[in-house]
């Protein structure tokens, strides 16, 4: 039921109040009475009406006087005023009660129906100005809620925005701090793994073909590999997730990539007894790319064919021009891989149980860098099983480069054994005893005329005295560092052929290029492979000091 609409009455005679009472009975509406003017007054200043029934003729203050202060007041301005009058008015006093705002006058006595119908006419305009009123409220308290939720909003952006910049800021923190102590922890790992290494060589060269140390020899040299394979990879796969690792492409051979492969993976496809079955194209397949990284690509891609297969497996390495393309497929007769497991198989520290019953090792990081490095050099790797048992394939597609040289090198299967024909005279500079030590060991070994110097300052008077052919020098040096020794001796005359070779634990491409600027010709990481060091050697006395410079 819809509210009553208050109505105000003001007559001075109450039977005629009691008239208009029961003329307007059956309009819904709410009716207040007054007596005179004050009351009316009274009543205006209680609440809001519909409109007013003002007599014109009341003793003290008349309706005319009455309508002039009901005009005057902001909040009843405009409620409708009808004049009820006992008298035929004349013009003048029409316009005066019309200037006092009345809207109409009713002559005594009055017509009920028309009475009604006009005061129908301001109940309904009532209602709907009071609803227009209520939803224009409404409207204001949505507005000022909405508003109130947009500043909290806003705050709680704020207060979001400032969270995430701190908190961004706190895993830059981190990051770089993981970063510097990947750094650091890898220059204090390969360290000893350096002396190990050389330690090893020497080991190798005395020991006697036949003798009962050439197991533990071989185990050693095996293991020693391992870790410096788990070393780069843990560092290689936070370079590559930061994209800071950088390609050096260059046209080459692919049968210069599967040989370098190879190189790294024979031992221990040997090791486990797999006959190896190779197929590359009778001509010369050319790629742009990065030699050592797309090497690095196949021999963890055989390196994990050899590890997931049987002793006595069979692995095989194929290569075939397809359109633009090379593919190449590295399968084995191994373990294989569960359907569930090939849709994740290159994630990050996955690795596939493709053996319950055994462990396999390694840091689940292998098949990531793959592919991250095939991606980098504009190609795709896919993994395919037919299940447990029945083996894997890996399949590998890089794009080829048409035009290039006309003749390459044939691809050779069995290890580079380089010669040193000749003494070199070599300062090594290492501030690790044992590292140092076992690195002149293991020179000497080869012939090799040598020096120590454990500390920048004496690798500097060493080098005056001794005027060396080949320089390996640690970076990481006390009192003066290896750039700082680099700089001063090539600011030497007599340093113009001489070879000089980082030999450190620092390996970001930042290094690398510090060394460069230094004037140092090469940038090996330790532990170095005792085959690396003497081919550089062998290059050297082969080619020339200009040669190694101009590949440096």
């Amino acid at each position: 039921m819809e509210e009553a609409v208050p109505i105000l009455l003001v007559d001075d005679q109450p039977l005629n109040l009691e008239a208009l009472q029961a003329i307007l009975d059956t309009t819904s509406c709410r009716f207040v009475l007054a007596r005179s003017a004050d009351e009316a007054l009274l009543a205006l200043l209680d609440q809001d009406f519909a409109a007013i029934v003002l007599d014109i003729r009341m003793p003290g203050m008349t309706g005319l006087e009455l309508a002039k202060l009901i005009k005057g007041r902001k909040r009843t301005q405009h409620v409708p005023i009808l004049f009820l009058t006992a008298h035929m008015i004349d013009e003048r006093d029409a316009l005066e009660g019309y200037g006092t705002g009345a809207v109409d006058y009713l002559t005594k006595p009055i017509n009920p129906d028309v009475m009604r119908s006009k005061i129908a006419v301001f109940s309904e305009l009532f209602r709907k100005s009071r609803a227009l009123t209520q939803a224009n409220e409404a409207l204001q308290r949505e507005v000022a809620e909405r508003q109130r939720m947009e500043e909290a909003l806003r705050e709680s952006n704020q207060r979001l925005e400032l969270r995430v910049e701190e908190r961004t800021a706190e895993l830059q923190d981190a990051d770089r701090r993981k970063d510097e102590f990947l750094a650091a922890l890898a220059h204090e790992l390969r360290n000893p793994l350096a002396a190990l290494h050389a330690a090893a060589e020497v080991f190798r060269i005395q020991t006697p073909p036949g003798s009962s140390l050439e197991l533990p020899q071989g185990v050693i040299l095996r293991q020693l590999r391992q870790m410096t394979r788990l070393v780069d990879d843990l560092l290689d796969v936070s370079r590559i997730t930061r994209d800071k690792l950088i390609l050096q492409p260059s046209r080459v051979d692919l049968s210069k990539v599967v040989s370098a492969a190879l190189e790294t993976s024979r031992p221990g496809i040997e090791q486990r007894g797999h006959r190896l079955t190779l197929r590359l194209p009778a001509e010369p397949v050319i790629v742009d790319a990065d030699l050592v990284r797309l090497s690095q690509v196949f021999a963890n891609l055989l390196d994990n064919a050899a590890k997931y297969t049987e002793p006595g497996g069979m692995i095989e390495l194929t290569a075939d021009q397809v359109s633009d393309e090379v593919v190449v497929r590295v399968a084995d007769s191994g373990v294989g891989i569960d359907a569930a497991h090939l849709a994740n198989i290159f994630d990050l520290f996955m690795q596939a149980e493709r053996r319950p019953e055994h462990s396999h090792g390694g840091l689940g990081i292998g098949l990531t860098l793959v592919r991250r490095l095939v991606a980098m050099h504009g190609g795709s790797v896919s993994a395919h099983s037919e299940g447990r048992g029945k083996g894997s394939e890996f399949i590998v597609r890089i794009p080829m480069v048409r035009a290039g040289r006309s003749a390459f090198e044939a691809l050779s299967l069995e290890p580079r054994d380089h010669g040193l024909e000749d003494v070199l005279r070599i300062l090594i500079v290492e501030d690790n005893r044992d590292a140092a030590e076992m690195l002149n060991a293991m020179l000497a070994s080869w012939g090799q005329d040598t020096r120590i110097a454990y500390d920048g300052l004496s690798a500097i008077e060493v080098a005056e005295e001794l005027r060396p052919q080949v320089m390996l020098l640690d970076i990481g040096l006390p009192h003066l560092n290896g750039y700082d020794v680099a700089r001063h001796i090539r600011q030497q005359a007599w340093s113009k052929d001489l070879l000089m070779v980082a030999v450190t634990g620092w390996g970001q491409e930042a290094d690398k290029l510090r060394s460069s600027a230094a004037g140092i010709d090469h940038h090996l990481i330790k532990p170095v492979e005792p085959s690396t060091l003497k081919a550089l050697l062998a290059d050297f006395q082969a080619l020339g000091v200009h040669a190694i410079h101009s590949r440096a």
